[in-house]
């Protein structure tokens, strides 16, 4: 199976060293809603950076914020 198909990537690839490649910092609420449903972060504003949404929530990365494991999914 390719690396960039395989299932629970939520469409990200992997890196060359089998890493799933981080989502970037500076990609807005409003575009992963596009792909996590309008549910993503609610009560976010559109317009917020990935990296202060992580921040304000006390999680490393985006696959721990699905995970549920920052503030509001304690």
């Amino acid at each position: 199976m390719p690396r960039s198909k395989q299932p629970g990537l939520n469409g990200r690839q992997r890196n060359d060293d089998g890493q799933t490649r981080a989502k970037r910092g500076d990609t807005l609420v409003r575009t992963l809603r596009g792909t996590y449903g309008s549910d993503f972060a609610e009560g976010r504003r559109a317009d917020m950076r990935l990296d202060t949404l992580l921040e304000h929530e006390g999680v490393a990365s985006l696959n721990d914020l699905l995970e549920g494991k920052g503030k509001s999914g304690q």
